[in-house]
């Protein structure tokens, strides 16, 4: 009984592989129409394929998408690195053309000092308690700065150097309010030079201020103070600045004049530093009066 249950078994299977390549051959032959059974077939399939197809194509592309997302972020990272790179060197370009200018400016001015000979320096440091003072430049006794030279932008006159160390020296502004400094100066544009003294700097006004001119002399406003060159120290035809407001001091007798500065005293960053060649003058030292700066 087993063995006929076995051979039943053997039949069966032998038959449906019969079958089975008898409906492969008849799906391979070229036909114009499809049978209900290939037709079931299909459908399933293809609703099988469907249902596994969709998923897989979704995740495929969300996978495409995160990778092509890091690949801009890279590429966004990569570019602001050199937007941040092109905006350094252009920054650079535009200082360095500013400083181009400036020094040509300065370049030029050297034939104006005659008796001079310029050191052109740097301006290093600034105390914020004693921004319109004092600075310090990058240039000192090791390149022939002493005290008392007078220093200059293209601008104009700024100062003098007070102290001095072998590669720094500390520059005291004209506009300080150190009651002993002063400058010779001269006021030109007129029928005739007018000499006074600058001494003092009004912090309100931003101006400095020009002394001890007789009240009969006439001034105007718009006319240019430049440094008269007596005292040793300033040299002669340097640009101060230009007269604003013309007063009569508290006493009736002198001249208090407004002079708005020619250089910008918040923006210094190059400068001039005038080592002058005195003559020689027989029996005498110099021939230029040393009472009127100090």
């Amino acid at each position: 009984m087993f063995h006929f249950f076995s051979n039943k078994r053997l039949i069966l299977l032998l038959l449906g592989v019969i079958l089975l390549v008898a409906l492969i051959s008849f799906s391979l032959r070229d036909r114009d129409n499809v049978s209900v059974p290939e037709q079931m077939i299909k459908d399933v399939v293809g609703a099988g394929q469907m249902v596994f197809s969709v998923p897989a194509q979704f995740i495929t592309g969300m996978f495409d998408n995160i990778d092509s997302l890091l690949n801009t972020y890279e590429e966004n990272k990569y570019l602001k690195s050199r937007l941040e790179e092109f905006a350094s060197v252009q920054a650079e370009v535009t200082d360095l053309r500013s400083e181009n200018t400036e020094l040509k400016t300065l370049v030029d001015k050297e034939a104006d000092l005659r008796s001079y000979n310029p050191i052109h320096a740097q301006v290093v440091a600034r105390n914020p308690d004693q921004w319109e003072e004092k600075m310090i430049i990058n240039k000192g006794t090791d390149d022939g700065v002493s005290e008392n030279m007078a220093v200059m932008t293209a601008q104009g006159l700024i100062g003098k150097v007070t102290l001095t160390t072998p590669n720094t020296a500390t520059v005291e502004l004209i506009s300080t309010q150190n009651p002993n400094y002063r400058v010779s100066a001269m006021v030109i544009g007129g029928k005739k030079n007018v000499f006074g003294l600058i001494e003092g700097y009004d912090v309100e006004r931003r101006e400095l201020l020009l002394k001890r001119i007789d009240a009969d002399i006439k001034l105007e406003k718009g006319q240019q103070v430049t440094s008269s060159g007596l005292g040793g120290i300033f040299p002669k035809g340097i640009v101060i600045g230009e007269i604003t407001e013309i007063t009569i001091d508290e006493f009736g007798l002198t001249q208090l004049v407004y002079v708005k500065p020619a250089a910008d005293f918040t923006l210094l960053n190059h400068v001039v530093i005038a080592d002058r060649v005195l003559p020689e003058v027989d029996g005498e030292d110099n021939g230029v009066i040393k009472d009127d700066e100090s």
